[in-house]
């Protein structure tokens, strides 16, 4: 994957997800029913998720491929496993 259409398919997929989170902010300030804000705020969280994925997927596809290239393999691979080991299941 190249670096910058993934990059533009992230950003895309930031602003789409801001309109969604901006929208759960708006139902609560209107005081929505509270099961509708819930979905709508897992929604954002599955978008972030996804997010989290291609930004993931790029930099395996770009910085790692680059690294390990590099002899720097260890490196990398315990930067994402320190990534991965922060990130709630």
């Amino acid at each position: 994957m190249n670096a910058k259409p993934a990059r533009s398919r992230i950003v895309h997929r930031l602003k789409i997800t801001e309109g969604h989170l901006k929208k759960v902010r708006e139902m609560l300030e209107k005081n929505t029913y509270c099961i509708d804000v819930l979905h709508q705020s897992q929604a954002v969280q599955a978008a972030l998720k996804e997010i989290d994925h291609l930004i993931l997927e790029n930099h395996l596809n770009t910085c790692v491929v680059e690294a390990i290239k590099k002899g720097r393999s260890k490196e990398v691979i315990d930067e994402i496993m320190a990534v991965l080991k922060k990130t709630p299941r």
